[in-house]
This record gives C-alpha cells, sequence and structure tokens, in this order.
C-alpha cells in the first residue's frame, strides 16, 4: 500500500485547493467531502466518488473500511499529518470522497416548493436551512449573489447530507426566477404579517430568506404576495434566519398532511 507523505503532493495540494477555495471547486465542478456521515449519504443516494482519500488511521477502522469497500474506488491513503492538510473539521474523522458538483436542475416551472436565499454568508446558517428543507419537503434550492458556497466544506457539514437529496442551484438573477416561479412567493417579517398558522401553505411555495441584519431585499420583498410573521410569546426580538425557515417549512409540511388525511 503507497502512503503519501508529504503534503507537496499534487494531489494533496489540489484537494486542499477543492477545500479551501470556492473558485478551484466552481472551476473544477468538484468538492471534497470529509467524514464517513457524508460519505454514506453520498453513497445511499447512489453517488460514486471520483476518489477515496483514508487517513493511515482511519484506514485501519471497520466502519471506514466498509465505506471504501462500498465505493468501489481503490482508496488514497494519506499520512494522519497530511490528511489534516486537506481536513476542514477539527477533529478529522480519517475518511474524505472527491465528488463532482451536480449540475443545477432546478426548474422553477415545475418545482412544488422553493427556497431562494438571499446574501446569507454564514455557512451554517446556509447548510442548515439545507438541512431543513431536505428533512421537511422542501425539493428545490436557489442561492442568490452573496451567499455562502453550498459546496464549501462548513455548509457541507452542517447540511448533513440533505444536499445528495436536493436539487441545488444558483440564482444570477433572483427578481427574474421569482417571477418564473409562478405560484405563490412568500416571506418573513417581524411584525404585520399573516400569523403563520393562519396562512394557506398548501400550493406551490417559494419562500424567500435573507440575511440576518439586512433582510431580503426590496425587489423581492416586493415580490412576494405572501408576508407571514411567525409569532414569538417569548422575549426574543427575532429568530436566527435558519431557526425561522425550519419553523415556516414545518408549518407547510403540517398544512399538507392535514389535507392529504382530509381528502
Amino acid at each position: 500500500m503507497t502512503v503519501l507523505r508529504s503534503r507537496a503532493n499534487p494531489r494533496v495540494r489540489r484537494w486542499q485547493r477543492l477545500a479551501r477555495d470556492a473558485r478551484a471547486r466552481r472551476e473544477e465542478g468538484r468538492a471534497l467531502i470529509e467524514g464517513p456521515h457524508l460519505v454514506g449519504a453520498y453513497l445511499d443516494s447512489g453517488g460514486r466518488p471520483q476518489a477515496v482519500i483514508v487517513s493511515e488511521s482511519g484506514a485501519a477502522t471497520r466502519e471506514i473500511g466498509e465505506l471504501v469497500r462500498r465505493a468501489g474506488v481503490a482508496p488514497v491513503v494519506l499520512t494522519d499529518a497530511v490528511f489534516r492538510a486537506i481536513a476542514d473539521a477539527e477533529m478529522p474523522q480519517g475518511l474524505a470522497a472527491e465528488i463532482g458538483i451536480p449540475a443545477a436542475r432546478v426548474s422553477l416551472a415545475d418545482s412544488p416548493g422553493c427556497v431562494l436565499l438571499d446574501g446569507i454568508q454564514d455557512a451554517g446558517n446556509v447548510g442548515a436551512i439545507l438541512r431543513s428543507a431536505a428533512a421537511l419537503g422542501v425539493r428545490d434550492v436557489l442561492l442568490g449573489p452573496g451567499c455562502a458556497d453550498p459546496w464549501s466544506p462548513k455548509v457541507l457539514r452542517a447540511a448533513m447530507g440533505a444536499h445528495f437529496s436536493l436539487r441545488v442551484g444558483a440564482s444570477r438573477n433572483p427578481a427574474a426566477d421569482v417571477e418564473r416561479f409562478g405560484g405563490t412567493v412568500a416571506c418573513t417579517v417581524p411584525r404585520g404579517g399573516v400569523p403563520l398558522g393562519e396562512a394557506d401553505l398548501q400550493g406551490r411555495i417559494l419562500w424567500i430568506f435573507g440575511a440576518e441584519g439586512a433582510g431580503i431585499r426590496g425587489e423581492l420583498a416586493a415580490r412576494a404576495g405572501l408576508k407571514v410573521t411567525i409569532p414569538m410569546p417569548g422575549t426574543a426580538e427575532s429568530l436566527n434566519v435558519a431557526a425561522a425557515a425550519a419553523i415556516c417549512f414545518y408549518e407547510r409540511s403540517r398544512q399538507l398532511s392535514t389535507w392529504n388525511v382530509r381528502s
């Protein structure tokens, strides 16, 4: 078994770029996923990695050995120190994979439910919103200018494999995409909107969420025909954007479930 022992190795340096540089990911159409959970979720979705990378210590574990076998790709083994050079996690788990970034497949005219993120730079929030969307039946996600790269290691880790059951695309012209959707366009407002539980969320809905400080841009807010407010009986002035999105997705899922039972 050949073990790569130098951080200067061309393959290692390329994987470092994929882990750290959004431009490199865009240019190559490749990303690096890290850890048994993400690699397992990718394989469960039917994905086939371009490369599987393991640390010397990771190669000796049963869990990682089984995932390598499932991947069907001969692993590249790195020393633990070199593996840490490509890892983003503070405590690397000894397994990573290079994958092709799926081509954007979001078709707004056909989408039963979509979320558009406007200028959300925090990777943890973007990943958490993707995770909630996947869990609660929102199939399509569009990220407008200024959002964190959805294929960055931090977003991937926060999303916990949600990428592999979603259609994730970029929106270069969010206002035009909102018009193209053709269904109900909804956003949250801190006060004065329809209370979330009283809003009709059973049709095709495109949710717009913006950065916590700036909110969504005025041109997008003007296109939202449904503005909802999440009642908050506590003392906090507002919710984290990822928490607000999860509550909205849940309420729509609840209404759809209730409607299906009644019909």
